[in-house]
């Protein structure tokens, strides 16, 4: 597959430079200033079990299609930043071994280490800016984890545990769209953290912040806004100010396809009372997801599922809106 340097159509804009590739229906789009959507893999490496994993983010990508912007799937390759995986190239990472996580903190070495891997939300923020990629559709936002401030009932210390997703947004001007921080989170610290970093965060059409798999986390919504055209409004005032913080819209799941939130919460709470003291760091997420999904009988699997579409339907009308606010 041809793809196109970064540096061959905007080098002056990008600090990443030669180790990005565009396909070349993002590079013509890009060029075109028509709407892009990124979509990013960590998903696909180390989310979901294949073969959902590659069948969520061909439908997102196809969802972004259908919705008038072109999508634009972040990987690593080698050591290069792709941006545009085709179909075939999003299978062939899901099959992949000793793929890598990539994170702004990683990603200089998994760069020099010519290592292929998914990129996380901070991760396909950062290169998806270079790009001049102004909206990013997720499933849900890392954040401040349970017991990072500590957990008595446990008789934890702080573990100070606190996603890159927060940073990434505090200073990279991309929106995205997700479901919500995980529910695995301690939801109401993760929002006093993006405040504190001035970033705005903004729920579609409901009081509550959706918890990912629940249609509320409990969290009153910093802000409410009614229709996309509002979230458009708000995300082109905060480009026009030149504000470097990036956007959140938080998009609130069905019903028919949510899980109540009492379940989660049990589900959560069986779930840390047996973990190990191995469980730590970057192990928590992937050990609470594969347990909550067990313990539910499918139903978070079934919700994420629902939830990666829903948020690429809003993403792609949001570019779009945003491309006309140009």
């Amino acid at each position: 597959m041809t793809r196109i340097p970064l540096r061959d159509i905007r080098e002056e804009f990008s600090p990443l430079g030669g180790h990005v590739m565009l396909a070349p229906e993002v590079a013509a789009a890009l060029a075109a200033a028509q709407p892009v959507v990124a979509l990013e893999t960590s998903l696909v490496t180390h989310g979901l079990p294949l073969p959902h994993c590659v069948d969520v983010t061909l439908d997102a990508a196809g969802r972004i299609r259908a919705g008038g912007a072109v999508p634009a799937v972040v990987a690593i390759s080698e050591g290069h930043m792709v941006v545009g995986l085709t179909d075939a190239e999003v299978d062939r990472l899901a099959r992949a071994q000793g793929t890598v996580k990539a994170t702004r903190a990683n990603l200089s070495t998994v760069v020099a280490r010519r290592q292929t891997g998914g990129t996380t939300v901070s991760a396909t923020m950062l290169i998806a800016e270079a790009c001049g990629i102004e909206v990013f559709a997720t499933g849900g936002l890392g954040g401040v984890h349970r017991g990072a401030v500590g957990d008595e009932r446990r008789s934890l210390s702080g573990t100070l545990d606190i996603s890159a997703d927060l940073e990434e947004l505090s200073r990279t001007p991309v929106h995205v769209v997700c479901a919500g921080p995980k529910i695995i989170l301690d939801v109401q610290l993760t929002l006093e953290y993006l405040e504190t970093n001035g970033v705005p965060l903004m729920t579609l059409g409901a009081d509550h912040v959706p918890g990912f798999y629940c249609r509320s986390s409990g969290a009153r919504t910093p802000l409410r806004v009614e229709d996309l055209a509002e979230a458009a409004a708000i995300i082109s005032a905060q480009r026009a100010l030149g504000l470097s913080a990036g956007t959140v819209t938080c998009v609130p799941l069905d019903a028919a396809d949510a899980v109540p939130l009492p379940v989660i919460e049990s589900a959560i709470e069986q779930a840390l009372d047996e973990a190990g003291p191995e469980i730590r760091g970057g192990a928590v997420t992937p050990y609470l997801l594969e347990r909550l999904h067990t313990i539910t009988g499918g139903a978070t699997l079934w919700a994420n599922l629902k939830l990666i579409g829903n948020n690429a339907d809003v993403a792609a009308a949001l570019a779009v809106a945003l491309g006309g606010r140009a």
